[in-house]
């Protein structure tokens, strides 16, 4: 059947088309131009960090930070299971022995209280992932670390203006991530930014940004010429990205308000129906304020799980899993990971499903896909 309902539509908020002209207009279309220099501005006045450096993805994103830590061969780094690959293959790629631990089987972050057991003399970084943008337990992730001598790193992709204690996500840690990616609630396509919270990592950071050059000093007139400095790669998005990402950002109350009224529908609608049915919905803390990425639903079984999406997809909605535990892939295990090592990770994977959720989903196609839900 035709799917009526998508999981996910990249949709216009704002001046995007407008933004993007006038990135042409203005004869700079590569990397730091007019826009890339506002969304940094903004980044940095909203979030208070040190540099706020837009790159390629989040990804990128992630393999600079890798790079920052200055990783050495048995170097550890200690990241969740349940997570997008990026998060542990941008630590990988750069010769760091990846960790997993496992999840909280409420918030479905990474498991605060399993870190000690974990961390060796050869751990260099923690990462943690605000998953569907409710905040991890920072205030004891960052606790270890410091008694450790680790650095923390925020994987943030999910979490764009969600809040842990009154405090942003991504202001939390040394560094952090984001993502722009087309499924994220503020998007350009492709692109993601680099938060540095410390300032003592900007300087070098800019330079791995800039293909292991000075040019970023160079181009603000603080030295003659620039040079090859340092290890680095290309990780600049295009002003005309980087004019659309703006766009979104103008629309900032707008989007949020209304990805949380999607958030709420959902739930509201879907409360009693799931009780009946021992589904469990989100659970968000009462000190976290969430960034309304995506509403998911964990089904008592993975073969209910499986039945759920066959069944609303007959109907045209498409619903979605998500992640399949990192420590049970072919990279995983060469990392010296087992089944069983993080057993939380591998029961959530079999029964989590995910709802349709973009900025424009409309009340009527909502309210068919919980129409469709509680007659499942």
């Amino acid at each position: 059947m035709d799917i009526r309902i998508p999981f996910n539509k990249p949709c216009f908020e704002g001046k995007e088309l407008v933004y993007i002209a006038e990135a042409i207009s203005r004869g700079h279309i590569s990397g730091d131009g007019f826009f890339t220099k506002k969304c940094a501005a903004f980044f940095e006045a909203e979030f208070g960090c040190s540099k706020a450096l837009l790159t390629t993805s989040c990804t990128h994103a992630l393999e600079m930070a890798a790079l920052l830590l200055d990783l050495k061969p048995g170097d550890e780094v200690i990241v969740p299971s349940f997570t997008f690959v990026s998060t542990a293959n941008a630590f990988a790629l750069h010769g760091a022995k990846i960790v997993f631990a496992d999840i909280r089987p409420d918030t479905l972050n990474m498991d605060e209280a399993q870190l000690e057991k974990l961390i060796t003399s050869r751990t260099r970084a923690i990462v943690p992932v605000h998953y569907a943008g409710v905040g991890c337990e920072m205030d004891a992730i960052g606790q270890i670390a410091d008694r450790r001598g680790l650095v923390v790193i925020e994987d943030n992709a999910h979490g764009l203006f969600g809040k842990y204690k009154g405090r942003h996500l991504g202001a939390l840690g040394q560094m952090s991530t984001l993502s722009f990616h087309e499924t994220k609630n503020f998007t350009c396509g492709e692109g993601g930014a680099l938060f540095l919270n410390d300032p003592s990592y900007v300087q070098r950071a800019e330079i791995i940004r800039e293909k292991g050059t000075d040019r970023s000093r160079f181009f603000r007139g603080q030295v003659d010429k620039y040079t090859w400095r340092d290890i680095g790669s290309s990780y600049l998005p295009s002003d005309m990205l980087a004019g659309f990402l703006y766009a979104q950002l103008e629309e900032r109350q707008h989007i949020m308000e209304h990805r949380s009224k999607i958030w709420n529908r959902y739930h509201a609608g879907l409360m009693d129906w799931a009780a009946a049915h021992g589904v469990r919905l989100p659970a968000v803390p009462t000190h976290c304020e969430q960034s309304f990425h995506m509403f998911y639903m964990l089904m008592p079984t993975a073969a209910m799980r499986q039945a759920f999406i066959e069944y609303m997809k007959a109907h045209g909605i498409l619903c979605v899993f998500h992640y399949l535990p990192l420590h049970l892939s072919a990279m995983g295990q060469k990392h010296g990971a087992a089944p069983g090592d993080c057993p939380v990770s591998e029961d959530i994977s079999n029964r989590l499903v995910r709802l349709p959720f973009f900025n424009k989903l409309s009340n009527e196609h909502q309210e068919l896909v919980v129409e469709k839900a509680k007659h499942f």
